[in-house]
């Protein structure tokens, strides 16, 4: 067992206080927002084995069958195949999408080809690997996830009375639902800059009247969500692209799944998130960075239908698992306490165990013992043996499915 030293990513649209007061350290001021836990080159954790800090990548590395296990290594190669982050938001992050593999491989094979360094700022694909991802949430979270329906779409905007939005409405109205969401998002983002500015000014004001005059109505929520969009960008088409998904509010404990084609952005809170070993990003809306509408336009799903919220399933010995239709990561918790303090991890695979509240103790095989409070992390080998959990508290576990 091995306890981590994790990198926190200062990322602008960071919270300034919800990663510090996991981790019981002091608040800078500055945002902080994703603290990585894994073996990502972009941010490897540390591991200290004796002989001084080293990155868990290169232990890895080193000897992938020791650490992740002969199956694992076989059947995803001789890297973890995850990254798991805590992730706290006070802004809105960029609306996006993720690929499949079939079309990450593809793209990244084009962009190589055509010689695009892979840090450029219009590259698409950084990698050949889809990152199809988990969130759940520590606290209530805030997100956008997948198509509305187009006539509920319709409704809401008509609700708002923005004349700029009658030709979204029109479009949502009169064609078929996939036809519909695709041509209303091309014109969202094809649109005169001018026209997108004055039409997001006219629909935050909008937002601002409905949630002033209606606190209590149950699409509120919504209201305060795309308010708080267009607050920090002005001028953004992905404001207006925003409209067409589900608003989505997390309670502690839920969690939503995003895999190829779907899109989403999360809008504020506190969060557990796990993907697959990748950053392969295309972004519609709510960014400076760069929107490749033709690529953007062959990834995403076209579907409309509401957001699926996740909660957790029992497992063996009070392990509460969500489950993902992928094996490169899965992730649970368990929750310890004084009636039923002790449980177990067996060792069949390499994982990580994220402990965000209370104190847990890791006791192995061996009778070595870690004890997590909260905010700290370990990483646990392969070995075949298990592990047992003690103490009170809440314990992630992020591993993969074979």
């Amino acid at each position: 067992m091995d306890r981590l030293a994790n990198t926190v990513r200062p990322y602008a649209w960071g919270s300034t206080t919800a990663i510090p007061a996991l981790l019981g350290t002091p608040a800078t001021g500055e945002p902080q927002a994703e603290l990585w836990l894994g073996a990502h080159p972009g941010d490897s954790s540390r591991v200290d084995r004796g002989d001084g800090p080293v990155e868990l990548a290169a232990v890895i590395a080193a000897d992938p069958v020791g650490e992740l296990g002969e199956a694992a290594v076989a059947h995803f190669g001789p890297t973890l195949p995850f990254l798991l982050k805590v992730l706290a938001a006070e802004l809105p992050l960029s609306l996006q999408v993720h690929p499949t593999r079939e079309q990450a491989q593809q793209g990244f094979a084009a962009e190589e080809a055509a010689g695009i360094p892979v840090e450029a700022g219009h590259r698409n694909y950084k990698d050949a690997n889809h990152k199809p991802e988990l969130i759940c949430a520590l606290e209530d979270f805030d997100g956008l996830c997948g198509f509305r329906e187009p006539l509920g779409t319709a409704a809401l905007m008509e609700e708002l009375a923005v004349p700029g939005l009658a030709p979204l409405i029109d479009l949502l109205r009169t064609k078929p639902a996939e036809q519909a969401l695709r041509e209303t998002l091309v014109t969202v983002l094809a649109a005169d800059p001018l026209v997108v500015e004055a039409t997001v000014a006219e629909l935050a004001q909008a937002l601002a009247d409905k949630l002033a005059a209606e606190p209590e109505s149950p699409n509120a929520p919504a209201w305060a969500g795309y308010a708080h969009c267009a607050r920090h960008f002005p001028g953004d088409p992905g404001v207006l692209a925003a409209l067409l998904f589900n608003f989505v509010r997390l309670r502690a404990g839920e969690a939503l799944y995003l895999g190829a084609g779907v899109p989403h952005a999360y809008l504020n809170g506190t969060g557990v998130e796990i993907m697959a070993n990748s950053d392969n990003v295309l972004r519609c809306g709510l960014t400076p960075k760069h929107v490749d509408v033709p690529e953007l336009l062959k990834v995403v799903r076209f579907e409309a239908g509401e957001a699926e919220v996740l909660r957790p399933v029992a497992g063996a010995d009070g392990e509460e698992l969500f489950p993902v239709p992928i094996d490169e990561f899965r992730l649970s918790r368990f929750e310890l306490t004084a009636d039923a303090p002790q449980r177990r991890v067996d060792g069949r695979t390499a994982q990580i165990l994220l402990c965000t509240e209370g104190t847990v103790l890791l006791t192995d095989a061996a009778g070595e013992k870690l004890e997590l409070a909260k905010g700290q992390s370990a990483f646990l080998p392969a070995t075949g043996s298990g592990t047992e959990l003690s103490g009170e508290g809440v314990l992630f576990r992020a591993t993969v499915t074979l």
